[in-house]
């Protein structure tokens, strides 16, 4: 392909209703470039997600630029690769690899995705105490933009004790002993109460897993909530926490930002994060 032509994708599980294609495509051709977004939707074709390996070399040998790996291959597919970015290699999660030179490169935008978002919506958010739950690829690069802003502790919780565990000690070896531990759920009540803020990185809340992730009694005015999901926008954990008195941030601006940073890294072209964010509010 030549440098104004570009083929990228996204691997997934249920990814139909990504705004990805329609995100990088709209600010492809406003810079004038030929850029094809597709998605390889695992579900659609009826391919575990251990199988991410055969489809990353498929792309790769169909002369894709590169890929966006999300849920729940980000951190599967780092056995694929031939390098990894500093980033993504602290994180442990992959969720945008380049094609260079007979090369697959793994990059992680999640992480300054999500801190692009949170300065730009909770810019004087405390941050002494913060609750994550749910430790898988997404909820890891959090993790690490919460720290990377001054988070004084953070306290992971997922359905998996052994992976929570794992990613605080990982933490702890990145930012110094004693900024992140492991609890389990059932602890959630009494950390969240003295808690600042919550990070949640579950899918509970989108349309495939409705609910909330913890009884609602849980949520106190003094906490702010930060969510990844963003289909639907409006899950119900942000809508009770409203009610509640929390100070919410949505997922929407997290897809934008990463995407952005993709995009600066299929294309080198620098996106416009502004119109980006209006594509994702009419599309939204």
């Amino acid at each position: 392909m030549d440098q104004d032509s570009y083929l990228v994708g996204l691997i997934g599980s249920g990814i139909g209703p990504s705004l990805s294609p329609a995100l990088h495509e709209r600010e492809a051709d406003r810079q004038g470039l030929r850029y094809l977004y597709r998605l390889i939707d695992l579900d659609t074709l009826g391919t575990a997600p251990e199988k991410v390996g055969e489809l990353l070399d498929a792309a790769q040998n169909t002369g894709f630029t590169g890929l966006n790996i999300t849920h729940p291959c980000k951190q599967l597919v780092i056995d694929h690769l031939d390098a990894l970015s500093a980033q993504a290699e602290a994180v442990g999660a992959v969720n945008t690899v380049v094609f260079e030179q007979g090369r697959a490169t793994g990059h992680n935008t999640d992480v300054t995705g999500f801190g692009a978002s949170f300065a730009r919506s909770l810019p004087e958010a405390r941050l002494e105490r913060v609750v994550l739950l749910g430790a898988g690829g997404a909820g890891a690069a959090v993790a690490h933009a919460v720290l990377a802003r001054g988070a004084g502790h953070l306290t992971v919780i997922d359905r998996l004790p052994h992976r929570a565990a794992s990613l605080a000690a990982s933490l702890n070896r990145h930012y110094g002993a004693g900024r992140a531990s492991m609890e389990t759920q059932s602890r959630l009540a009494k950390l969240l109460d003295r808690a600042d803020g919550l990070l949640h990185a579950t899918p509970t809340g989108m349309a495939a897993h409705p609910g909330l992730p913890f009884p609602a009694e849980l949520l106190h005015p003094r906490l702010w909530i930060a969510e990844l999901v963003y289909r639907p926008l409006e899950t119900e954990l942000l809508r009770t926490a409203r009610v509640s008195g929390c100070t919410v941030l949505d997922g929407l601006g997290m897809v934008v930002f990463q995407a952005a940073d993709a995009f600066r890294l299929f294309t080198g072209r620098e996106p416009d994060s502004a119109r980006m964010l209006a594509d994702a509010d009419e599309l939204a």
